[in-house]
C-alpha cells in the first residue's frame, strides 16, 4: 500500500514579536520575487533602503498586540498546529505543517514526514495568487524528490464554503452589514497572471465575463467567494439580488506601497459605511484560513477603531476557520480523495 504524507502549508510568522525576529522575517518575506515581482536590485534597494529600516518596529508593536501567553508562537502557528493535530486523528495519515517564511519551514515539514511515496500539499490559501500559492508549490518541489500532488485552489468547495458561513452566521447580528475582506494584490500581479494576456482588469465586468484567465484571477475567486458565501447567508432578497440598501460589501486590505492595488480598500470602506448610515457590521476574512496579524490587528484593533470613530455602533470580527472541527473534517475528507 502506497504511504502518503499530507504537508499543510500557510504563509508564516515571525519567531518572536521583538523588532529583529520581524525583521528577518519581512525580509524573507518581501525578497521573494514572487511576493515583489521586481528585479532583484530594485527589490534589494526598496526593502533595505524604505521598508527595513521602520516598518518592522511598527509591525513589532502590532505583532505585540495580538501576541497569545497562553500558547507557544504566533496564532497563525497555533491554529495552523492545532489543525494539522485533529487531521492526524481524522485520517491516520502523517501530517506536518510547513511554513513559507520563517519557522517551521516547508523543508522541516517535509523532513518529518519521513519515507512517503507521495505528498499531498494543501496550501492553506482559497483562492489562486503567486504570491501565496505559487511561491509555496515552487518552493515545496525544489525541498524534495517525492511525488507531489497539489491541493487546487478550493474557494469554491463546499466544506470550505459551508464553515465559513456558519461562523460568519454565529458572529453577525440580524441587521449587520457584513463586509468580505481579502487580503489585498496589486492590479499588476493580476495581469501578469492573465494566460490571455488580455482578460484580467480590461473592463469592469471582467470577473463575470468567462474566460480561462479565471483559474488564475485572484480576484474573481474573491467574488466567486463572496457571491457563495452570500447564498448561504440569505443576503438576497426573495428574487435573488441584493436588497435596494446593500448589505454587504466586498474590498480588499493589507496593500503596501503606492501603486494600484484591487479596490476597493477595506479600510477606506469601514470609514464610509457610517456616512451611508451603516452602523452596525461584522467583517469577515475568507481569504484566510487561520487568524493572524491581518485579521486579527488590521481588521479586529485598527479596523474596528477606522469603523467606530466614523460614527458606528458595533463591530464583530468573525473568526477564521482555524481548527474548527467541521472545516477539519472537510480537509480530512481531501486527503482521503484519489488522484485526479
Amino acid at each position: 500500500m502506497s504511504q502518503r504524507g499530507v504537508l499543510i502549508a500557510n504563509l508564516g510568522s515571525p519567531a518572536g514579536c521583538d523588532t529583529a525576529s520581524v525583521r528577518r522575517y519581512l525580509n524573507e518575506f518581501l525578497m521573494d520575487p514572487h511576493v515583489m515581482d521586481l528585479p532583484w536590485p530594485l527589490r534589494r534597494l526598496i526593502v533595505s533602503a524604505f521598508i527595513l529600516p521602520l516598518r518592522p518596529r511598527q509591525s513589532a508593536e502590532a505583532y505585540r498586540a495580538i501576541w497569545r501567553d497562553d500558547v507557544p508562537g504566533s496564532p497563525l502557528i497555533h491554529h495552523t498546529m492545532a489543525l494539522a493535530e485533529r487531521l492526524r486523528g481524522l485520517t491516520g495519515l502523517k501530517v506536518a505543517v510547513g511554513m513559507r517564511y520563517g519557522a517551521p519551514g516547508l523543508a522541516e515539514g517535509i523532513a518529518s514526514l519521513g519515507t512517503v511515496d507521495e505528498i499531498l500539499l494543501i496550501p492553506l490559501y482559497p483562492q489562486h495568487a503567486a504570491s501565496t500559492r505559487t511561491t509555496t508549490i515552487e518552493r515545496v518541489k525544489a525541498l524534495t524528490t517525492a511525488p507531489v500532488r497539489v491541493m487546487p485552489p478550493f474557494y469554491a468547495r463546499a466544506p470550505f464554503l459551508d464553515a465559513v458561513a456558519r461562523l460568519v452566521r454565529e458572529t453577525m447580528a440580524a441587521d449587520d452589514h457584513v463586509v468580505f475582506s481579502y487580503h489585498g494584490l496589486p492590479e499588476r500581479h493580476l495581469r501578469k497572471a492573465d494566460p490571455t494576456g488580455s482578460h484580467c482588469l480590461a473592463e469592469a465586468d471582467c470577473c463575470e465575463t468567462p474566460s480561462n484567465a479565471h483559474a488564475t484571477c485572484y480576484r474573481h475567486q474573491c467574488l466567486e467567494t463572496t457571491r457563495a458565501l452570500v447564498q448561504r447567508l440569505g443576503l438576497l432578497d426573495a428574487t435573488g439580488t441584493a436588497p435596494s440598501v446593500p448589505n454587504f460589501s466586498t474590498s480588499f486590505q493589507s496593500r503596501l506601497g503606492r501603486l494600484p492595488w484591487l479596490r476597493p480598500y477595506t479600510d477606506e470602506l469601514l470609514s464610509e459605511l457610517p456616512r451611508q448610515g451603516v452602523r452596525s457590521v461584522t467583517v469577515a476574512c475568507p481569504a484566510f484560513t487561520a487568524d493572524n496579524l491581518e485579521t486579527l490587528e488590521e481588521i479586529g484593533i485598527r479596523g474596528r477603531a477606522t469603523f467606530m470613530d466614523a460614527g458606528g455602533d458595533s463591530f464583530r470580527l468573525a473568526p477564521c476557520l482555524n481548527d474548527d472541527e467541521e472545516w477539519a473534517r472537510g480537509v480530512a475528507e481531501w486527503c482521503a480523495e484519489p488522484p485526479v
